[in-house]
């Protein structure tokens, strides 16, 4: 039997707090236990805060790249990988006036907390950090795994086959995004519950640390790399030889954007007033 507990009892964390002691002041570890533990709690406990008058420098901080911007709304890929609106950057459940970037390195701080519930309790368990994230092609928002330590990301069915003896060959399951979504339904969202233990699974907790990179597609098969917008600006600037200035010029708009591709483009600009002057305006 599978369950899912999230208990209650865990007070505000604040920087510097011992994170792993305080989950252990209402959690009693068994070998095989999964934890799922919100990315929210992991920030504060490393002090990833920032003013909110710093939202926009954090922001191109965080981000790798902007996938697509539509008015106030920009969605970027994210230095850990994930593609995520404002990269990630969270102002709730945070005092006003401040912001709240997600962990430095999400893999480092399942690791630390399963090593130190092993170094106190014994306990063999594994531990994922979760985040919200919305879905592109559908509406509502769902818990995924941003860090793994002893849980199995994948679990890859290529080569099996299935009851009507067809070879599976695309099939993976994403293991640790669906114990997150599971896990979110006991914690909530207003809860004040960040941690949720998952029992019954212990086939899925690993020896190995694992990795929440796995989760992640590359990019050679990411057929959906840019928003529209972004792709007839990303070709423009391949086809006139200014792919180094995407950066700058993705966060502008309409005349504005037209006129600074065209003052480095090599030759006539008017095709590139008429592929731009199409694109989506943000």
């Amino acid at each position: 039997m599978i369950t899912i507990d999230a208990p209650t009892g865990i007070g505000e964390i604040t920087p510097g707090c011992d994170l792993t002691g305080e989950l252990l002041r209402v959690l009693v570890p068994h070998d095989g236990d999964i934890w799922v533990v919100t990315s929210k709690v992991v920030s504060k406990a490393e002090g990833r805060f920032i003013d909110e008058t710093d939202k926009d420098r954090a922001r191109r901080i965080e981000s790798r790249r902007v996938v697509a911007r539509r008015g106030g709304t920009t969605i970027v890929e994210h230095r850990l990988g994930l593609v995520h609106a404002a990269a990630g950057i969270d102002s709730s459940n945070v005092e006003p006036g401040r912001l709240l970037l997600l962990p430095l390195d999400p893999d480092a701080s399942a690791r630390r907390i399963r090593a130190e519930v092993a170094e106190r309790t014994g306990a063999r368990i594994g531990v994922l950090i979760s985040d919200t994230s919305g879905r592109a092609w559908r509406t509502g928002q769902t818990d995924l795994a941003i860090g793994v330590a002893g849980v199995l990301p994948i679990d890859s069915h290529i080569g099996r086959t299935d009851p009507h003896g067809n070879d599976l060959r695309v099939t993976e399951i994403a293991v640790a995004d669906e114990l997150c979504g599971a896990a979110d339904l006991a914690k909530t969202k207003l809860g004040g519950r960040p941690v949720a233990v998952i029992r019954g699974l212990a086939k899925l907790v690993t020896v190995d640390d694992g990795s929440s990179a796995d989760l992640l597609r590359p990019a050679a098969q990411d057929f959906f790399r840019l928003g529209r917008r972004e792709a007839v600006l990303d070709a423009v600037l391949r086809a006139t030889g200014q792919t180094d200035r995407y950066d700058e010029l993705v966060e502008l708009d309409g005349d504005e954007l037209v006129a600074a591709v065209t003052a480095g483009a090599p030759d006539d600009a008017d095709w590139i007033t008429r592929l731009l002057g199409h694109a989506p305006v943000g």
